[in-house]
């Protein structure tokens, strides 16, 4: 009986039929918007620039603000424009330029650690639909928001174990502790660049002020000169010093040749004394 073989042809592999799409290129990193206000670009520069003073030693982070994340391509695709007016992601390359932050190319790292300059028209969706955001697609672990104009709005939440934000308790000085940098976070009212406001600072686990380059600078030259002053208050004293040591070196030599004066007036041989 002849049998009819049939030659049959391996199926295609997904890979051979099937590319997944590949993420947006075509990205913007400047809508144009300016932030709210002069004073709000303000906080955030001394944000970015006091971290950056304090982690002066290191290289394993980056710190950037008011610039787009991108962490989907339908978000991309949607122009959802994500700009965080603060946030820090560690254990990432800081040495790197980067335009924005876009998630799938630096290996699905989001920020961990969020601050958002609230206004009176960004409030509301800074502590909700940001919020909600940050907590659940970004697992952002510390979220702070904070108006600059008003010292009394500065609130923070932090991830717990259920990846739920809990609120931040105050300490007595009224700061949040952010365990993820190691900061607390609270007001400090002064003048930076000609602007005088209750800026959020960062303060250390001492409740010393973290300075920007120019505070830490000043503070240098104010040592520097400190010390100078204490060197020649003790070269003026290591002078006086000596000048009292001639001077009594002047007297004794004065009373030897006052009392050789007196032995020679009295027929005596100063040598055999």
């Amino acid at each position: 009986m002849n049998v009819e073989v049939t030659q049959t042809t391996t199926p295609e592999t997904q890979d051979d039929w099937w590319t997944p799409p590949m993420p947006p290129t075509d990205l913007i990193f400047d809508d144009g918007e300016p932030l709210e206000s002069n004073r709000h670009r303000i906080a955030m520069n001394v944000l970015i620039r006091s971290l950056q003073q304090a982690w002066a030693d290191r290289q394993d982070y980056f710190t950037g603000g008011n610039m787009f994340i991108y962490y989907s391509s339908a978000q991309a695709r949607n122009r959802d424009f994500r700009g965080p007016d603060f946030f820090v992601v560690l254990d990432v390359d800081g040495t790197q330029t980067r335009q924005g932050w876009v998630v799938w190319e630096e290996n699905g790292r989001y920020p961990d650690t969020i601050v958002e300059l609230m206004s009176p028209s960004t409030a509301n969706i800074d502590k909700n639909d940001k919020k909600h955001l940050y907590e659940r697609t970004f697992r952002t672990r510390d979220y702070f928001v904070y108006d600059p104009f008003n010292p009394n709005t500065l609130q923070g939440w932090s991830l717990d174990a259920a990846h739920h934000y809990q609120p931040l308790e105050p300490n007595e000085q009224g700061r949040l502790w952010s365990q993820t940098l190691g900061f607390w976070l609270g007001t400090w009212e002064g003048t930076i660049d000609r602007e005088t406001a209750p800026w959020l600072r960062f303060y250390d686990t001492q409740g010393n002020l973290v300075f920007l380059p120019e505070e830490a600078a000043q503070q240098r030259a104010e040592q520097e000169a400190q010390r100078a002053e204490q060197e020649a208050q003790r070269a003026e004293q290591e002078a006086q010093r000596a000048e009292q040591e001639a001077q009594r070196a002047e007297h004794e030599a004065q009373r030897a040749e006052r009392l050789a004066a007196r032995l020679r007036e009295l027929g005596e041989n100063p040598d055999s004394l």
